[in-house]
């Protein structure tokens, strides 16, 4: 893999299984001999668990800009002492969540993509970023009783509707979420191990 190693992002609605496939990822690139590690975010970090204590998990959703803001320092944090040292160790690092999150999110929620792409300067780009896309409708019936405040059928709609927007431009792979668990697996790999293969 050579002295840098590379940085994935895997994208998608709540409830689409990205967590699960993240580390799946994660276990079969090792199988293979790959230096692999698993991140996520929100991450570990304490602005990471103020978020999921007092944004995602409280009576009701936050003001969409402080929301963007948190979720910008908790990634700052996440990228200078999680990512970037993994990456400089020439490991490979997964991360369930990325910059994209905050663009689909918080730009769902009525936020100026420029702005949300601005104040997230700060975070590297992925290596490769993949969206295990699912429909709306599907992820509401797989998330009752709902976990967070972003956990309904509008805001997983117009989520969607941006993440396909990246899509289009060329940003996120798309993956077919509404396979089994092992054949979003196996497409995931695929996609993963044919990018290792050209840019080693």
């Amino acid at each position: 893999m050579g002295k840098r190693g590379f940085f994935i992002c895997v994208e998608g609605l709540d409830g689409c299984g990205k967590t699960t496939q993240a580390k799946l990822l994660v276990a079969r690139l090792r199988e293979k001999g790959y230096d692999a590690i698993y991140t996520a975010e929100p991450s570990r970090g304490k602005i990471g668990m103020f978020i999921k204590k007092y944004c995602l998990h409280g009576r009701k959703r936050v003001s969409s800009v402080v929301e963007a803001l948190l979720f910008a320092a908790d990634r700052f944090e996440h990228v200078e002492n999680v990512v970037i040292p993994a990456l400089n160790e020439g490991k490979l690092v997964v991360s369930d969540r990325y910059v994209y999150s905050s663009l689909a999110y918080q730009g769902a929620a009525g936020l100026d993509l420029k702005w949300v792409e601005k104040i997230n300067e700060h975070a590297i780009s992925p290596n490769l970023a993949v969206l295990i896309d699912v429909v709306p409708e599907t992820v509401i019936q797989r998330l009752k009783p709902k976990k967070s405040v972003m956990e309904n059928l509008e805001t997983q709609r117009k989520v969607r509707e941006v993440y396909m927007k990246f899509v289009e431009k060329g940003e996120l792979v798309k993956i077919d979420g509404s396979n089994s668990k092992q054949e979003v697996a196996d497409d995931i790999l695929t996609v993963v191990l044919r990018f290792l293969e050209k840019a080693v």
